[in-house]
């Protein structure tokens, strides 16, 4: 098949909708035969058209992050071995001395929709963003396990301002009902002998309890006088 010039509704939508409705695996979707293999680092091709730069820092954070986490995602190539996304992944291998990396060939693409997915695998990823709230509790769950956090990405400093953040926000939203009432100064509500019922549970006010109150607690129902 000449895949420069094949306008075969494959990866379209009516392919899509067919697939599913006809109960077609994922890996199918797309008309090609998603297989991850393995290839030799050293025959991986950077792309030249890569806009994506990546930082020293950050190819050595990828690289603990494959340490600890194992080669979870793919490097992304052509039928050339030229990579189409995962320039980072392929150097933090090299970085780690790997001799070989998990890759996906896109053979299905076109040289003109390889292009624009290079763009697009880096830009979209960019639009997401986070929820501060969940991402703190998150964060926060990590470090209560005394999990590396910073193999998430983000440097201490960072966490830090969020969780900062999201308690400031919690205090900011507190209700009436989380207020405790100042006291007042009028006469006292609750006399000796007393019992408060709340919920299940029961208050007794005794200066000191005896065995008829603890069988108080063991009824429903009492001759004490119950303020509810």
């Amino acid at each position: 098949m000449d895949i420069e010039n094949d306008k075969s509704p494959a990866c379209g939508t009516e392919f899509v909708s067919s697939a599913i409705g006809a109960g077609a695996e994922s890996p199918s979707v797309c008309g090609v035969d998603r297989h991850v293999e393995v290839i030799a680092v050293d025959l991986l091709k950077p792309s030249k058209a890569n806009a994506r730069t990546h930082s020293r820092k950050q190819i050595r954070q990828i690289a603990t992050s494959i340490t600890r986490f194992g080669f979870c995602n793919p490097v992304l190539i052509d039928d050339g071995n030229q990579i189409i996304a995962g320039h980072g992944r392929a150097e933090a291998a090299k970085l780690l001395g790997l001799n070989e990396v998990p890759a996906l060939r896109l053979s299905h693409l076109s040289a003109t929709e390889k292009r624009a997915f290079v763009i697009a695998d880096n830009r979209l990823a960019e639009k997401a963003g986070w929820d501060r709230e969940i991402l703190a509790i998150e964060l926060q769950g990590l470090i209560d396990l005394d999990f590396d956090v910073e193999l998430t990405g983000f440097a201490m400093g960072e966490i830090d301002i969020l969780l900062n953040d999201a308690d400031e926000a919690r205090r900011e939203s507190a209700g009436p009902e989380d207020k405790i009432p100042e006291p007042t100064s009028g006469p006292s509500v609750t006399r000796i002998g007393d019992i408060w019922e709340l919920g299940q549970h029961r208050l007794v006010y005794r200066l000191t309890a005896t065995s008829a109150d603890l069988a108080v607690f063991a009824t429903v129902s009492s001759p004490w006088p119950v303020a509810r």
